[in-house]
């Protein structure tokens, strides 16, 4: 056997560099002349440009009855203009490269364009003639109500779904459009025709209460040209003024089981109302949530999923729901997931223990350097498309922040300490104030959860 004298060199290990500054694109803020807001942001290297319109078209808008006409309308803007059927507009929508979607929700409707720089001019026009002009033909109209009323028994049975609309329709009075499904129900979208989403059209879509926001590379592109040749050719009455109706919930600690007989699953969904980005303390919260569930190394995943095995992830989160001019708003916060059904009382057991035990001890540096290293860390990667850029800046836009909220919210988390996100967290989550939706066998876990004593327990079938 050859042997050899001369030793192994061990090099030193290498260390992270300094990381690049980074801060969050800021936009130029302008009008065209017909009153539309205009954000535009020149990201270089960014062939496909992302063009996203906010129109004030909020869900409580909606007339009574009509749940859903939002977004049967949102879907029908490419359903053909009055230079175009439905059939054309879709073929020079492929001509051109581009993709065009719409949707609908609590802040108003959103029209998402993405489109090569090269084509950006003429796909602006098709996207300018939807929003000037749709057709909204009676027999597309028919098909897309067929197409939502199709949808719904789907989502019923969906177990994530089912829990998300218990958990509105607890929270939120009954009069309150945020009771209730987001795209309607069967009886109201029954009820929807052409002259209803043309009605809506009429009285909520207009230039002067629109915004768009563009983000891509501009390099050897004409902007204002082709921004003034088709949305500013748009035209329509000035908005009048819309005030937001006052937000309540009811976050009395409580428990409902949306009855699911043979489910060998339960569906987990435990919220409450809180204030929006607004409030000084959202930072703050923001760290503490994520350090309670908001990655695979989280406090709740390290008991729920690593330590017990009751679940593949849980996550905690806050999404904001609808935003005032005034600053007024409210977010949801809440704590979902799944377990087996044999696993459901034990499950929220260990939670409840988790929120206990937070409020007690507080989080630990290492969780706080955890989340503050990846929540900064990861944007650069987050915001490296067009259009995640242009969708953080409507959604800045529908919530009435300043155009440099994200920016300056990365400084903040980076200057949250572990006293204010334990602060945060805890009163974003307290352990008696939550309402608890579980979407499961109501006849295996309504005792063991009962025995829990988190607040009273109801069982739904429907």
């Amino acid at each position: 056997m050859h042997t050899s004298d001369t030793a192994m060199e061990f090099h030193p290990q290498p260390h992270p560099g300094r990381p690049t500054p980074w801060a969050f694109p800021a936009p130029q803020r302008g009008n065209l002349a017909n009153g539309l807001t205009l954000l535009r942001c020149h990201r270089p290297g960014q062939q496909v440009i992302a063009v996203e319109i906010s129109l004030d078209a909020p869900l409580d808008a909606e007339p009574e009855g009509l749940d859903g006409v939002a977004t049967i309308m949102a879907r029908a803007f490419s359903e053909g203009t009055d230079k175009l059927t439905a059939e054309e507009f879709t073929a020079e929508l492929e001509r051109c490269g581009a993709t065009l979607e719409a949707h609908a929700d609590h802040p108003g409707v959103r029209v998402s364009l993405e489109v090569p720089a090269s084509r950006l001019a003429k796909a602006l026009g098709l996207l300018a003639d939807a929003l000037r002009a749709p057709a909204f033909p009676e027999n597309e109209v028919e098909r897309l109500v067929r197409n939502r009323l199709d949808e719904i028994p789907h989502e019923l049975a969906n177990p994530a779904r089912r829990a998300a609309m218990a958990l509105a329709a607890e929270l939120f009075p009954a009069d309150s459009r945020m009771s209730r499904p987001r795209q309607g129900t069967l009886e109201t979208v029954e009820r929807i025709d052409a002259a209803s989403v043309r009605a809506f059209y009429d009285a909520h879509i207009r230039p002067a209460s629109a915004t768009a926001v563009v983000v891509g590379d501009f390099t050897g592109v004409d902007l204002d040209q082709a921004l003034d040749a088709t949305l500013g050719a748009w035209t329509g009455n000035a908005a009048p003024p819309r005030t937001m109706p006052p937000i309540t919930a009811d976050d009395t600690g409580r428990v409902v089981i949306v009855d699911r007989p043979g489910a060998v699953q339960t569906q987990l969904l435990l919220g409450r109302t809180g204030s929006d980005r607004h409030d000084r303390v959202w930072p703050a919260q923001v760290l503490g949530t994520y350090c309670l569930g908001g990655t695979l190394t989280s406090r709740l995943d390290r008991v729920l999923r690593e330590e017990k095995g009751y679940t593949y992830g849980v996550r905690a989160f806050g999404q904001v729901l609808r935003s005032g001019a005034e600053g007024t708003g409210a977010s949801l916060l809440a704590i979902s997931g799944s377990v087996d059904t044999a696993s459901t009382g034990p499950a929220l057991a260990d939670l409840w223990t988790v929120l206990r035990t937070l409020a007690a001890e507080g989080l630990t540096e290492a969780e706080r350097e955890a989340a503050v290293q990846n929540l900064v860390g990861v944007a650069p990667l987050r915001y490296e498309t067009a259009a995640a850029v242009a969708g953080t800046l409507a959604d800045q836009v529908e919530q009435h922040l300043p155009d440099d909220f994200q920016a300056r919210l990365y400084e903040r988390l980076a200057e949250t300490g572990t006293v204010e996100a334990t602060a945060a967290v805890v009163s974003a989550f307290p352990a008696d104030r939550l309402v608890t939706v579980l979407v499961g066998d109501a006849s295996e876990i309504t005792e063991p959860v009962k025995a829990l004593g988190i607040g009273e327990v109801t069982v739904i079938t429907s």
